[in-house]
């Protein structure tokens, strides 16, 4: 048995969180895959997880280990797939992460479009709304929607991003509309706890400075789409990135507000890695996003 598959069964092991998940997600037994990892930790001379029936950890050595080994292995997928590229062969499994917000608008439709195209190459989708390493936690990619302050990753723009202040007309007709920024002070605002300000929201000023405004209301949530149905309902005034808040803008359900105090929003990104080879998978899946927004926006 060679030292690459027992290593690439480490590697399961270890991002499905124990034997039996990993046993499930790639459709060999928890027993082989068990026997594999002692052969590799034999032949390492040291202890890479700690095993009890409750719980699940590695050890020193096993952190170490994983983070090379993952790098070791994106290489060599990374070089064949470079070699399958030149052949017009193009398969495999992506590994993308992405936050809810992005997979439950319209623009999600992006993911499930390049799955029908590309029916040899399998998306391994993790929708989370934090920021993860995409090295230490073995990622290919990920689509972010924010500016992006890490330069030690490669960043392809999607498409633009800005945000909107909303409201339902019958909020509006009940409370009145704000004229500036500082009014939502005093009126019912809900608030999305995934955004960095919080309940906190920033506007432009009258000069270059921005302006603060804490709010509260009824509601805060960690979903822009509960914020949004809350809106619709007429619970409060709310921000919303545009491409959840278009269709409800259009159909006359929410009112766009104070659009000439609203802070420029950066952009959606595709966002991996440096790497010596770029897999020719995620060459193809982030031509295609920029391919697929492109015809979004001249639509």
């Amino acid at each position: 048995m060679d030292t690459l598959t027992r290593m690439r069964a480490f590697i399961d092991v270890v991002e499905a969180e124990g034997f039996s998940a990993a046993a499930r997600k790639i459709g060999r037994s928890k027993a082989l895959l068990s026997k594999y990892v002692r052969e590799l930790e034999d032949e390492l001379g040291a202890l890479l997880l700690n095993r009890t029936t409750r719980q699940f950890s590695l050890t020193e050595a096993g952190h170490t280990y994983y983070s090379r080994a993952s790098e070791i292995v994106r290489e060599v997928d990374s070089l064949a797939d470079a070699v399958r590229e030149s052949s017009g062969d193009v398969r495999g499994r992506i590994k993308l992460s992405a936050a809810r917000t992005f997979a439950d608008a319209p623009i999600g439709q992006s993911l499930i479009d390049f799955a029908k195209q590309h029916p040899d190459i399998v998306l391994d989708i993790h929708l989370d709304d934090r920021f993860v390493d995409l090295v230490e936690e073995g990622f290919d990619l990920a689509v972010r929607i924010s500016r992006l302050e890490n330069s030690s990753l490669i960043a392809r723009r999607l498409g633009p991003f800005s945000i909107k202040l909303c409201a339902s007309q019958e909020l509006i007709a009940k409370h009145g509309k704000p004229t500036r920024p500082q009014d939502l002070a005093n009126l019912p605002c809900i608030v999305d706890t995934n955004g960095r300000s919080l309940a906190n929201w920033r506007f432009r000023g009258d000069g270059e400075e921005s302006v603060s405004v804490n709010v509260s209301g009824p509601i805060e949530v960690n979903s822009p789409m509960a914020a949004r149905a809350a809106a619709v309902s007429g619970l409060g005034f709310t921000i919303l990135p545009d491409f959840i808040a278009a269709p409800d803008l259009a159909s006359g359900l929410l009112v766009s507000l104070l659009d000439d105090r609203i802070q420029s929003g950066s952009g959606i990104f595709a966002v991996y890695p440096h790497r010596r080879y770029l897999p020719a998978k995620v060459r193809v899946f982030v031509d295609f996003l920029v391919q697929w927004f492109k015809n979004r926006e001249s639509a």
